[in-house]
């Protein structure tokens, strides 16, 4: 059982209000004026400090789990005390938990207020043994494997598993879930997804607990996901997930999302739940930034920052850069994250060498230091019919980074209409070369110039006040 961090801080304030007052004691000439004064003191502290509502926050990720997955709640949890919320998180015990990377400079982001939590889970990637690169974080997107043995895993994790293989925690989680609620009257609850089983811990609380106020925070398509047919769902698997999730949307008080298109796909599902569905942008925090000064380096710099698929479509922004290559133009195309070796065999083979840089995943901190020192950001969506609804969380840090974006996907998709909006970069087909090419030469003539500042609307701080809004 930890140890609130908040009755820290009473001791703490209650440490310094006495010697303050003894002070003013040993100084007075009477001693009701030393009683006085303490009673005004106490008086203060209780009208200026209202207690914390506590709100119960389920989720898998949380430090030292890095990527992107964690830090959506990891940062609005670290704002949600500023408007009066206590957040109480329920997550994994590392020692038992899968995470496909690991980030211990996150821990810097979980706010004094916060109580954490943690559970034992059963642990089915435990196959995967110490690589956790082999461990999905997105399903098997990143490191397919088309052997037989690779497909018949796959068949496995999506039929057997339903609706994805960390359902082991749910029991560990939703067990420390009741005793939290019951010993601290907990009347607001939020669980977020991917994993989605960790909206199925949320559906069981609000069963047992009807007067719970219950947010399911949905930051990916569930059986609308890019990958899901990797899986070879059956029939039957189909409507078992289906159900799942139709059930979370007709049972929240509150759904979330991150953008207006996943929004309506949500919404489709399930008649009525229109109403209850809110965005909620994943956004940047200013303090990532800080003490950081963004360059220009002298070599023109594309970076790319996370995980790339094998499937990702990048041909056409591979053939643009040769064409600019051939052309004499010097550039350089720097990776920070994982790679497979397919993608980065072909890189090779086209660029060459010398006009590519690879390096390991990083912690997030280094990786906004990779941001301000290019001269362009690179953003690839997975080619889907659905991904006009894709917003990766990077998206908002590269835009706060003020270096222009180009990205592959969709044009007419929210990522899109974000960058056209404020200026912040363009978004070209897979296959535009033309296009791709006359972008970057463009900014490679201009200067490398900043892009607009992004608005406060897209701060951590400022979006964790709208979730406090809708916890009230």
């Amino acid at each position: 059982m930890s140890i609130p961090q908040n009755e820290t801080n009473a001791l703490n304030l209650a440490d310094a209000t006495t010697a303050s007052l003894a002070y003013i004691a040993s100084n007075a000439s009477n001693a009701s004026i030393a009683s006085n004064a303490s009673n005004a003191s106490n008086a203060s502290i209780a009208s200026s400090s209202p207690p914390l509502r506590k709100v119960l926050v389920v989720t898998y990720y949380w430090p030292p789990s890095g990527g992107a997955g964690v830090q959506r709640w990891l940062k609005f949890s670290k704002y949600l005390p500023e408007a009066g919320w206590q957040p109480v998180i329920l997550t994994v015990d590392p020692e038992y938990a899968a995470y496909p990377a690991t980030d211990l400079s996150l821990e810097k982001d979980v706010p004094a207020a916060a109580e954490v939590h943690r559970t034992k889970t059963t642990d089915w990637f435990r196959f995967y043994g110490n690589d956790k690169s082999k461990v999905p974080s997105a399903g098997f997107a990143t490191n397919r494997d088309d052997s037989p043995g690779g497909k018949i895993s796959r068949f496995i994790r999506g039929n057997f598993f339903i609706p994805d293989p960390r359902r082991g925690w749910n029991k560990h989680a939703f067990r420390k879930a009741c005793e939290l609620i019951e010993k601290h009257d907990i009347r607001n609850i939020i669980t977020t997804s991917p994993p989605h089983s960790s909206q199925l811990i949320g559906l069981k609380l609000k069963k047992k607990y009807p007067h719970l106020r219950w947010l399911a925070d949905l930051r990916d398509p569930w059986t609308d996901i890019y990958y899901y047919n990797l899986f070879y769902p059956t029939l039957l698997s189909r409507k078992i997930d289906s159900h799942y999730e139709k059930a979370v949307l007709a049972k929240a008080d509150i759904i979330t999302t991150v953008g207006p298109t996943l929004g309506k796909i949500f919404s489709s599902k399930m008649a009525g739940s229109g109403e209850k569905i809110k965005i909620i942008h994943n956004g940047f925090d200013e303090e990532d930034f800080s003490g950081l000064t963004a360059s220009t380096p002298e070599r023109f710099t594309i970076s790319y920052t996370g995980t790339i698929s094998e499937s990702y479509p990048v041909n056409g922004f591979i053939m643009s850069l040769k064409e600019l290559i051939s052309g004499g133009s010097d550039l350089l195309l720097k990776f920070t994250g994982h790679i497979p070796d397919v993608q980065k065999n072909r890189l090779i083979s086209e660029l060459g060498a010398g006009h590519l840089e690879f390096i390991p995943y990083s912690d997030h901190r280094t990786v906004i230091g990779q941001m301000l020192s290019a001269s362009m950001l690179l953003l690839v969506l997975a080619k889907d019919p659905g991904n006009r609804s894709f917003l990766p969380g990077k998206l908002f840090e590269y835009i706060a980074s003020g270096k222009p974006v180009v990205c592959l996907g969709p044009t007419s998709g929210d990522t899109a209409a974000i960058l056209n909006s404020g200026g912040y970069g363009r978004c070209f087909d897979y296959d535009d070369q033309e296009g791709i090419t006359e972008f970057i030469s463009g900014c490679i003539k201009t200067g490398q110039g900043k892009t607009p500042s992004p608005p406060s609307e897209f701060s951590r701080r400022n979006l964790a006040m709208k979730v406090a809004q809708l916890l009230d």
